[in-house]
């Protein structure tokens, strides 16, 4: 273990090395961004110097905008000249149709009243932008800065423009200046390097002498109880410290494996519960939250890791950590909001050691939303189921009471009385019947017998049906008209005819009883992408639009005391949405109150050819 290093694997010339490189890469990066920031600066200072002032601008503004063009010029020039005081620049003042009204060349006074042929120039006067950019001259290895600025007239809260000022600077001088600068930086850099590289020398000695005395420290440490394993990549004083240290690895290494081990399988646990999981300190902290507690309480793990439970489950006026720790209890807690509902059932424990003293709580959250739903949509069919069955019963009661007092000798009340009572009967069957239905279809014993169905002949059948029975009514109690707008092209669907039929019975029962005497049902057919879409439309009283929402719901009526009288059960519309979901179609209702419903019902759809249809045959 006290084999002699060679040169040129001692850590103290890796060291130098490494100090040499890094200090090389940094004057290289600061030197980069220097030499950038430099031409940067100098850039804009220069720009900033050939630029015309405010007040020039405004004043070549007025003249441009006066309407004697050659007293203009001449103030325009005289402006220029004042301006101008280093003449480093070309400056142009051209008008918006493109005239050269002025320059600050002595020598090329000659171009004032022509048109300008440069391009830039004619879209700055189109756009009313401003352009800015620096060109290179090959033929005469000069870089260029050009600057062509809008000169805009304000009046009130018009803006008109009234020509622009164009600009040429030559910026050899400012790239000679950058490239003197240049090179006196990279002189001074090389020389920091030389200077650095012999600081890093007497750095790295310094450095090897307690990486040695760690060294034997480890040696002494080994004799112990820790262990470890360490991969020894050279030969080198670090090297000879990693295999000090490998003489510790192995009990530590152990150690370790099992302490890991046991973290791993806590947090997977965790982190694949479905129930939310959160632990305390003894004050109450929060310092453990797996991902389903933050996403029930809608928080960030940092954000939860440090607070109190208190506040977190948002507690702290109902009760204090003293509660939790001395009567640990099962809390509900309602985090419901307008957008979603959420109800959480608090399971809270002590962590305690074997003697006794509380270190901390637990408390698993688990979500009972769809629980408590389920109840109270439970309690609330059995509270409608009953009361519907109640209306009907206690009628058949109060005449079968009456018939039995005698009345069943009166030949006019007996048959009356008889009538309403199998008219009860009758609701009440036809009211289980409902029931019946839908609990096979909430159940998945409810078959569908699908087939391949022409729908506008369907749905013509079912209208004609209707038509047919207002005409065989002598004396209608109210008279209905039925529209008609359907595509001409045949729609092929997959129905349960059956089951399609009683959802357009019940949709046009209810446009029937809704719509005043006279009054038009309009039904229509037609087609999407992919969709199929019917729909049946009342001029009744309308739906109100709070209720809207709630008209599939089982037993809904939005006037009970007519619905009732009018012998519904409630169930129709309920019963017709589950059979259109069950065909993977839709079924909503649009209502202005006032002005009647209509009811849409949509149906996936894809189109087929002839030869598809003879297939199917």
């Amino acid at each position: 273990m006290n084999n002699r290093i060679k040169f040129y694997q001692s850590i103290k010339v890796k060291i130098a090395l490494v100090f040499a490189l890094v200090l090389l890469l940094t004057l290289e990066i600061v030197g980069a961004v220097f030499v950038r920031q430099l031409e940067h600066q100098n850039l804009a200072t220069f720009t900033s110097q050939v630029q015309l002032q405010s007040y020039v601008k405004n004043s070549l503004i007025t003249e441009l905008s006066r309407s004697n063009k050659t007293l203009a010029d001449r103030r325009i020039k005289t402006i220029l000249n004042d301006s101008d005081s280093d003449n480093t620049a070309q400056i142009q003042v051209i008008d918006n149709k493109g005239t050269i009204r002025g320059t600050n060349q002595v020598n090329n006074q000659a171009v004032v009243g022509q048109k300008t042929t440069d391009n830039d120039v004619k879209n700055a006067i189109y756009s009313s932008q401003k352009v800015e950019k620096k060109t290179f001259d090959s033929s005469s290895n000069t870089r260029y800065y050009t600057l062509i600025s809008p000169l805009i007239k304000s009046s009130g809260n018009n803006s008109t423009l009234v020509g622009v000022v164009y600009t040429r600077a030559n910026l050899d001088q400012v790239y000679k200046n950058i490239n003197s600068i240049t090179v006196i930086f990279l002189f001074a850099a090389s020389i920091a390097i030389i200077l650095g590289l012999l600081i890093s020398i007497v750095i790295s000695r310094a450095i090897t002498r307690p990486i040695e005395e760690m060294k034997k420290q480890t040696i002494r440490i080994a004799r112990g109880d820790y262990s470890g394993q360490v991969h020894v990549y050279g030969n080198d004083e670090l090297g000879q410290l990693a295999s000090a240290v490998n003489n510790l690895s192995v009990r530590v290494e152990e150690s370790h494996e099992s302490t890991e081990s046991e973290r791993r399988r806590l947090d997977s646990v965790l982190a694949n519960m479905t129930d939310g999981v959160l632990a305390t300190d003894r004050r109450g902290n929060v310092i453990i939250i797996n991902e389903t507690a933050a996403s029930f309480l809608d928080l960030d793990e940092s954000q939860a890791m440090g607070k109190s439970i208190l506040d977190v489950l948002d507690i702290r006026k109902d009760y204090s950590l003293r509660d939790l720790l001395e009567k640990p209890d099962e809390l509900i807690l309602d985090f419901s909001s307008d957008e979603h509902s959420l109800i959480l059932h608090a399971h809270f424990s002590l962590i305690q050691r074997e003697s006794g003293f509380i270190s901390g709580l637990v408390c698993v959250l688990r979500d009972i939303t769809e629980q408590q739903r389920i109840d109270q949509d439970r309690k609330q069919f059995v509270s409608n189921v009953s009361h519907e069955l109640r209306t009907p019963l206690t009628s058949v009661r109060s005449y079968i009471e009456a018939l039995h007092d005698g009345a069943w000798k009166d030949p006019k009340l007996a048959p009356k009385f008889l009538k309403v009572t199998q008219d009860e009967t009758d609701r009440m069957i036809r009211m289980i019947n409902d029931l019946l239905t839908l609990s096979r279809m909430d159940s998945g014993t409810q078959k569908m017998e699908v087939e391949l169905v022409n729908i506008n002949e369907l749905f013509n059948y079912v209208l004609n049906r209707f038509d047919m029975i207002l005409k065989k009514d002598e004396h209608p109690e109210k008279t209905y008209t039925i529209k008609r707008y359907f595509t001409k092209r045949d729609l092929w669907v997959d129905l349960d005819t059956d089951r399609f039929t009683q959802v357009l019975d019940n949709l046009m029962n209810n446009a029937i009883k809704y719509s005043p005497d006279g009054g038009v049902i309009t039904c229509r057919l037609y087609e999407t992408r992919n969709k199929v879409i019917l729909s049946i439309s009342d001029q009744g009283l309308g739906i109100p639009r709070k209720d809207i929402p709630h008209i599939f719901d089982r037993f809904y009526r939005v006037d009970k005391a007519r619905s009732r009288q009018q012998g519904g059960s409630g169930l129709g519309l309920a019963i017709s949405k589950e059979v259109v979901e069950a065909l993977h179609g839709q079924l909503w209702a649009e209502s202005v109150e006032g002005k009647g419903s209509t009811f849409y019902i949509a149906l996936p759809y894809e189109p087929l050819e002839e030869e598809d249809l003879w297939d199917e045959v």
